[in-house]
């Protein structure tokens, strides 16, 4: 069947756009972002055409490794605001026609969560086995030699009850039993609280972690290690991670949204391609969008990034949908990776490739890492490794709306500090250029949203080199675009075997390209890129 005929469901037609709530608008001035904030930025998330939001962790937490250590699955932490004021958010995102989706993390809470209170409490505890406990092998060293993703042993001993715990992340977020029928009922029912109440889907955090092997095997030693990689890259976590169960966890998970009416699941997933497209599901029963990190984590090479796509076009199952994101919480912001320039060709690689792309807030007014002073440094990842560079603060910097103080994100002393250059680079003063790199977002979603080809049309590869990456989108009965990207600083040559591949110029980077025919050769300057409606 064409591309153009099936039915597409919400999350494959849209945008989605990722706010990191303590950093998007303070309503309080206590200097950190929250839900009423957030509603007050409602109407510019529609102004800019993203169709679905999601959210970063709000609920009630220690905040050790900023609210992915959970205290409780079904409530708001205080200094975002209430369950009321979720209610209301909610509702107002449905309002102007946009979803909303949460942070779920199933793999592991915080230590201050009921069930690991009581885990810890004894060792006959009846919810001691919802978490992975063992005792000390007989020299009383660690049950194996599985790392945690923030540095050190993965193991932390209890003395009072003489066994040791498993966490993949802090010691303050132990890993809940996956295996354990109780844990996987209770979590099902966590989904089940919040669809009720009309929550549109899920970005499953760490989804590839959530059971282990049985065995607790070691992991074996990574033979590509260098001193400058995070310690926990050490080890393969082959037995730590990914283990084939998981994909049983995912279809349960499946099977309760199928339950509701059009609600979607993401997978957080750093894995290769070839074992990311399994969390697609055995018959497309897993994750509607297992996370392709590929634009974050590959070089910014023309050829390496045309390769990517055509070995992902080419794994994705059947019924598999394709989904790209350049930026998120957890990496350098694609600014600060490939400079302003290139920021804006891969503004539009995203938005023209086929599939769901997902927006970093910020990355489309070209916000950049901002340098954290160490003193200042919250990130238990860069307090954890100090010498490694490793804190993810620099991406998660308060959003520049304005030129007023403090950027118009608070009144008070923002949680993290800004940018030295927000009164230059806001939302503000970029509405107002029709040149700026938001007013480019802007009208790139608006073609994206408003042409089949680009939305939901079939992708053909047509040329990549060193420089230079082409390709074509197209849906039946619908205007074709050409994309011709030059991901170098350098002039670049693409000249068409095609003659059909003749058309005008939509969206340009330098909008000075715009409007003007192209023909069999298209000659491109550096940081050029061009989307060509064919004739």
């Amino acid at each position: 069947m064409e591309e153009s005929q099936k039915t597409h469901y919400w999350w494959q037609k849209g945008v989605i756009y990722q706010v990191y709530p303590r950093s998007y608008q303070d309503s309080n001035g206590d200097g950190i972002g929250d839900l009423p904030g957030l509603l007050q930025r409602l109407d510019y998330l529609k102004w800019l055409g993203v169709t679905a939001v999601w959210l970063s962790p709000i609920y009630p937490s220690p905040m050790a490794d900023f609210g992915y250590d959970i205290s409780d699955y079904q409530g708001i932490h205080p200094l975002f605001g209430s369950l009321a004021d979720f209610d209301t958010l909610l509702a107002e995102v449905h309002q102007r026609n946009m979803k909303l989706i949460l942070d779920l993390v199933p793999n592991h809470t915080s230590d201050q969560h009921p069930w690991f209170l009581e885990s810890q409490s004894s060792r006959n505890n009846p919810k001691r086995d919802w978490y992975i406990w063992h005792d000390a092998l007989p020299d009383g060293s660690v049950p194996n030699n599985w790392l945690s993703v923030f540095g050190g042993s993965g193991w932390e001993w209890d003395e009072p009850t003489q066994q040791y715990y498993y966490h993949g992340f802090l010691k303050e977020q132990p890993d809940l039993n996956w295996r354990n029928p109780a844990v996987q009922k209770a979590m099902l029912d966590v989904m089940r609280f919040w669809l009720d109440k009309g929550v549109d889907g899920f970005r499953v955090d760490v989804m590839w972690h959530m059971i282990k092997d049985d065995q607790l095997r070691d992991n074996p030693p990574n033979p590509d290690y260098k001193p400058h990689m995070a310690t926990y890259e050490q080890l393969l976590p082959v037995y730590s991670t990914d283990q084939p169960e998981v994909h049983d966890l995912v279809l349960q998970m499946r099977e309760v949204l199928d339950g509701y009416s059009e609600r979607m699941m993401i997978g957080e997933i750093y894995l290769p391609i070839h074992q990311l497209v399994a969390y697609y599901g055995i018959n497309g029963k897993g994750a509607h969008l297992p996370f392709n990190f590929q634009l974050l984590l590959l070089p910014w090479e023309a050829r390496q990034i045309g390769a990517a796509v055509a070995q992902y076009e080419a794994l994705l199952p059947a019924d598999g949908w394709p989904n790209w994101v350049l930026g998120n919480h957890d990496q350098p912001r694609i600014t600060s990776r490939v400079g302003r320039e290139q920021a804006r060709v891969a503004a539009l690689l995203l938005l023209t490739l086929r599939g769901t792309p997902t927006i970093y807030y910020g990355d489309e007014i070209g916000m950049r890492d901002v340098p954290i002073p160490f003193e200042e440094v919250q990130d238990p990842q860069g307090l954890n490794m100090p010498d490694k560079n490793l804190s993810r603060d620099p991406a998660r910097t308060p959003m520049q709306w304005d030129a007023s103080p403090n950027a118009g994100f608070t009144t008070g002393k923002p949680w993290l500090r800004l940018a030295g250059n927000f009164a230059r680079e806001n939302v503000q003063l970029q509405k107002e250029d029709p040149y700026s790199m938001l007013s480019l977002y802007k009208r790139l979603i608006a073609l994206r949203q408003q042409e089949p080809s680009l939305m939901t049309g079939e992708y053909l590869p047509v040329y990549s080199d060193t420089q230079l990456i082409a390709y074509i989108r197209q849906a039946a009965g619908h205007a074709r675009f050409l994309v011709v990207l030059n991901l170098s600083h350098r002039p670049g040559y693409f000249k068409s075997q095609d003659p059909s591949l003749t058309g005008v110029v939509e969206i340009a980077t330098f909008p000075e390209l715009e409007g003007h025919e192209v023909g069999e050769a298209i000659n491109l300057g550096g940081d050029e890129g061009i989307i060509v409606r064919l004739d």
